[in-house]
């Protein structure tokens, strides 16, 4: 065990990001059960109770990583200005994160292994998919209640949204059947997905 005890406050926040960056390729490297928190603990350099103090586990690392990616593509949605640029701005970066290889591996982990741990799944869900849902649920409501959107349920609207961005061309990726697609690509498919979305419920 690594002895490094509790750092000081103002250093819990490096402690926790130097943990996360050495958990992915760790994740990636051994997947999550045969992952230790020891070695974890060793590669990070910290001890086991910060991790259990700022993480509960490995359920927990694993679930701030997924966070720390739909970071990047959550802040991304902005209320104001124009429906269709503030949705295309987020399925670009949307697509883009998680058509990654690493992303793409850390979902394989995910699929393979959830089912021996279903804290694993949890967490994955309530830091990614979870978060995203809402988040355009509320983009949603605000533009509903603005007359701008038609008055469908916005959950379902979300859904259908995030459905329409990963389409069977995401499924394609995951097994390995298409190249990982250029920044232009994707930006070209999520304005082709945005403008056929918005014409099924943009009020008129």
């Amino acid at each position: 065990m690594v002895k490094c005890g509790r750092p000081p406050k103002g250093n819990e926040q490096l402690s926790r990001d130097r943990l996360l960056d050495a958990a992915r390729p760790l994740f990636l490297e051994h997947g999550y059960g045969n992952l230790s928190l020891e070695s974890l603990a060793r590669e990070a350099r910290v001890s086991l109770r910060t991790i259990y103090n700022q993480f509960d586990g490995k359920a927990g690392i694993f679930g701030a990583l997924i966070r720390r990616c739909s970071d990047q593509f959550i802040g991304s949605l902005k209320d104001d200005g124009n429906i269709e640029e503030a949705l295309t701005a987020f399925g670009v970066q949307f697509l883009f994160r998680i058509s990654r290889p690493d992303v793409i591996r850390m979902r394989a982990i995910l699929m393979a292994e959830s089912p021996r741990f279903p804290d694993l799944a949890e967490q994955f869900y309530e830091q990614g998919p979870r978060r995203t849902l809402g988040q355009l649920r509320e983009f949603f409501i605000h533009h509903q209640q603005l007359d701008r959107i038609m008055p469908i349920d916005p959950e379902f609207l979300a859904e259908q949204y995030i459905s329409a961005l990963r389409g069977e061309r995401f499924q394609r990726l995951q097994l390995g059947l298409e190249s990982v697609p250029e920044e232009a690509e994707i930006e070209a498919w999520v304005r082709q997905v945005t403008e056929l979305f918005l014409k099924g419920c943009m009020a008129t």
